[in-house]
């Protein structure tokens, strides 16, 4: 569907007063999912090990769905996609309690959590889908550029600040409640604000099945320029995973386990503020250059997260980790927006967000079988080794970006 381009319009008048509101509450059950599911498996099965594992299973049914669900949204329309999706996770996050509280075996528990990570709505993957459509079809070309960065800058602080708030709520239903409660929560966020998100008219944005045969061919997805890319979020992924396992067991030597999240948030606010102030660097600032630069902070304030220390110490050089990863990360998704092949916006997207969790996840269970088996220190060395790899994509990326990049800033 084309769209008019109307020059003197704000993005927001194109999208209306309300769409990101609604886009970023129906981001939360995708961040309470995960977190929601190891606490009331835990309450009630009284398994850290069975918790764990259906935890994985999860974020697992995310990692498969995700490609296939931003493909199907690219040739049919984020309407006929979303509604159906969230409709169906609603109704098994719903469920989902009671088949924890009955006598069911360990199998069906780990089918319905993977049938939740299945049924996943991509959200925040589609809004920026959205958002970029728009941009491309109806913001005057001379100010396209800037408004793609302030887009691109709090779509990213949006995931994270959705990814800060998601664990802090089900925590918190969960102690004046019950452990079932953030599920069920989660549950009814997705029925109302996912349907929502999902019928806005910012929907029509995007090309539906009419455009099917503009789209390019789904090997370009796989194009070094991608996955170069995908690579540099799984690293990411693969931070933010590290971090917080091995951050818990620092807290937890320290007598405090439960002081991890808190101080794993202050992380997350400082990378969701920077993430924000990118928007408000200079275009001369090349993105290519911007990756390199804030990888670089991050890779040196991971490795004196290393050394450890005293809690006050860890927290400082966690406020420096935020201000390397969140600029990171709004680059990445920047790079790839630009980079995204004709009628597959939806589909790099969703394939970035599912190495993000693949890597979260398998980052989360290697650091914590390392830290309980081998000790914490040597845990609080892997998201220095995460950051390597994101600086390594980083200065790949710049060396090849002028081939690959000849429209690209």
């Amino acid at each position: 569907m084309t769209l008019p381009v109307t020059t003197h319009r704000s993005l927001i008048h194109h999208t209306g007063l309300w769409y990101f509101p609604v886009a970023f509450v129906a981001r939360l059950p995708f961040a309470m999912m995960t977190v929601g599911v190891l606490a009331l498996v835990v309450a009630v099965r009284g398994s850290v090990a069975l918790g764990g594992l259906t935890s994985a299973a999860v974020g697992l049914g995310v990692v498969v769905a995700g490609p296939v669900l931003g493909d199907l949204a690219d040739r049919f329309g984020q309407r006929r996609v979303l509604v159906p999706v969230g409709l169906a996770n609603g109704i098994l996050l719903s469920l989902f309690p009671l088949v924890v509280a009955a006598s069911s075996s360990d199998a069906l528990l780990l089918a319905s959590a993977a049938a939740i990570g299945l049924t996943g709505p991509q959200t925040a993957a589609m809004s920026r889908s959205r958002v970029m459509a728009l941009i491309g079809e109806r913001v005057d070309p001379q100010r396209r550029e800037r408004t793609f960065s302030r887009a691109m800058a709090y779509e990213s602080a949006a995931d994270e600040t959705a990814f800060v708030i998601g664990p802090f709520v089900v925590g918190l239903l969960a102690a004046l409640i019950a452990p079932w409660a953030p599920i069920v929560g989660a549950a009814v966020l997705s029925f109302v604000f996912v349907t929502a998100f999902a019928l806005h008219p910012t929907g029509r944005a995007v090309p539906e099945r009419a455009e099917r045969a503009a789209m390019a061919p789904a090997r370009e997805l796989v194009h070094p320029k991608l996955l170069v890319l995908v690579a540099a979020v799984f690293g990411v992924g693969l931070f933010f995973g590290s971090t917080l396992t091995s951050l818990t067991a620092f807290m937890e030597a320290q007598g405090a386990p439960e002081a991890g999240a808190l101080l794993y948030g202050v992380m997350g606010v400082g990378s969701a503020v920077l993430a924000l102030a990118v928007a408000l660097l200079p275009a001369r600032f090349s993105l290519r250059w911007r990756l390199v630069a804030f990888a670089s902070i991050l890779t040196a304030s991971a490795g004196a997260y290393t050394v450890g220390g005293s809690v006050p110490t860890v927290t400082l050089v966690l406020c420096l980790m935020g201000i390397g990863v969140g600029p990171s990360l709004v680059t990445l998704f920047s790079l790839a927006g630009h980079r995204a092949p004709r009628g597959r916006t939806a589909s790099t997207m969703t394939v970035l967000a599912s190495a993000l969790t693949l890597a979260q996840a398998l980052s989360s269970a290697v650091t914590g079988a390392v830290a309980e088996q081998v000790s914490v220190e040597t845990a609080m060395l892997f998201p220095a080794g995460a950051a390597l790899l994101v600086l390594a994509t980083a200065g790949l990326n710049a060396a090849r970006s002028p081939r690959w990049d000849r429209r690209t800033p």
